[in-house]
């Protein structure tokens, strides 16, 4: 017999070893189709990984963070798909989640253009509608670092877990690539179309990183920023801070640009579109001086 307690302190038997969304489904069928991944005893694993002895059992929906960023590292899995499938000769390098959205690195003899991002992006929505499967090819969680993935008839190095099928990544959109002979490509995901319109409404602040470094923290910027009101986005993208700079100064009206100063301070420096500097400050006072509702 095992014993699954669930997060609200119930207990559940079951006569033989059973997956995380076979206990989804015990519980709902809802759960079950919204289920992307489960925590057993506080570990996350994929959809399909076998409960075999008494735990501890949480079922994960993309409606939380690690849900989606396990969306958007799964809708990097799906662009990857995609590319080999219209661009033979792009090799696959790595991809993950990033921020808001995620990337797809690949090596190509001949650069992908942007005009290319349409049709790469109807494939992914086809792959998205014939709903293929996202397998790992061990039972064993790998505590954080790469397993091997199945999608489609291809196998990815990649840290999961992943979504269990194509079909919950739906709501998501292709925005820009770089390179040229190693090229990413980004995008966003997002639970739903709704969320997906919110995030492409017009910004009120855009928070730009130096380099990779400070990624993390410039989402988790971005992320204060949107609970004290502000409507907030992150460039996170692998090129030079100028660029995107110049990108973001024509139409955004804050600009904050975080380097290894301001992520070791805790603190932004902040500049209008105008070009004016208004110097360092920090979050919570970013917040006060911009926050307002959203409407």
């Amino acid at each position: 017999m095992i014993q699954i307690t669930l997060p609200d302190g119930s207990l559940r038997e079951y006569d033989q070893p059973l997956s995380v969304h076979e206990v989804a489904a015990s519980i709902g069928p809802g759960l079950a189709n919204a289920a992307v991944a489960g925590r057993v005893d506080g570990v996350l694993v994929d959809c399909e990984y076998m409960i075999r002895a008494n735990a501890r059992v949480s079922i994960v929906t993309a409606r939380e963070p690690d849900g989606l960023e396990i969306l958007r590292r799964s809708c990097s899995l799906m662009l990857a798909m995609a590319v080999r499938q219209l661009h033979a000769h792009a090799q696959w390098q790595t991809g993950s989640a990033l921020g808001d959205g995620f990337y797809c690195e690949f090596s190509v003899e001949r650069p992908l253009m942007a005009t290319d991002l349409p049709q790469i992006a109807a494939r992914m929505q086809s792959l998205a509608a014939t709903n293929h499967s996202i397998r790992r090819l061990t039972d064993v969680p790998s505590c954080g670092g790469p397993s091997l993935y199945r999608l489609g008839n291809n196998e990815y190095l990649t840290t999961g877990p992943h979504v269990p099928t194509t079909k919950v990544l739906q709501a998501f959109a292709l925005d820009h690539i770089s390179g040229t002979l190693q090229q990413r490509i980004y995008g966003t995901c997002w639970s739903s179309h709704q969320e997906l319109q919110q995030w492409q409404r017009p910004p009120q602040v855009m928070v730009v990183c130096m380099d990779d470094r400070q990624a993390g923290y410039a989402h988790s910027v971005t992320e204060h920023l949107r609970r004290g009101g502000v409507r907030a986005l992150a460039d996170l993208r692998n090129e030079k801070v100028r660029h995107k700079i110049r990108h973001h100064s024509q139409t955004v009206p804050y600009l904050l640009v975080v380097g290894e100063q301001e992520k070791a301070g805790g603190f932004v420096s902040v500049r209008s579109r105008s070009g004016e500097d208004f110097g360092r400050m920090k979050i919570e006072a970013v917040c006060n001086w911009l926050g307002q509702p959203e409407v």
